[in-house]
């Protein structure tokens, strides 16, 4: 049966990359598949969660693919954004934001776009599974706050 794996988002900077989004996303660089091209991340259980390669594209400067990591308040958003920056992401004076924009776009170290947004919708967590970034799409009616929305192509 076909399944959706991870998510994998190419890069310029393995290592940079690796960095940025092991502090961002609190995991750790996996042994598994490991390369001077690849780096597999993992979480504090051991399951796959992203991974980077080096990829000599650049980053689109209008993605069609994004990813949203959730937190559950504004004050946890403004504090994750804030975060990200110190980390290395960069705020992008992006042409494409809509009237009262419920997001800020930035870029990870790589110049790849993404986005704080507003999260609605999302499924309820299972009892009997941990919480996990949900990928969702954006609304204003403020039932969770992404933090980042990841853009890939």
């Amino acid at each position: 049966m076909l399944r959706l794996g991870f998510p994998v988002i190419g890069v310029t900077d393995l290592d940079r990359a690796t960095a940025f989004w092991s502090a961002a996303l609190d995991l750790s660089p996996a042994d598994e598949w490991s390369s001077p091209d690849w780096c597999t991340l993992v979480g504090v259980d051991g399951a796959r969660v992203l991974a980077v390669m080096t990829s000599a594209s650049p980053p689109e400067p209008h993605p069609r693919l994004h990813l949203d990591l959730v937190v559950d308040t504004t004050a946890e958003q403004d504090a994750e954004v804030r975060r990200l920056i110190a980390l290395g992401a960069t705020e992008v004076d992006w042409d494409s934001y809509p009237p009262e924009p419920d997001f800020v776009v930035l870029a990870d170290p790589d110049g790849n776009l993404s986005a704080s947004s507003t999260s609605a919708g999302l499924p309820p967590v299972a009892p009997h599974r941990e919480q996990r970034p949900y990928f969702g799409s954006s609304t204003k009616t403020g039932i969770s706050r992404s933090v980042f929305s990841w853009y890939s192509a």
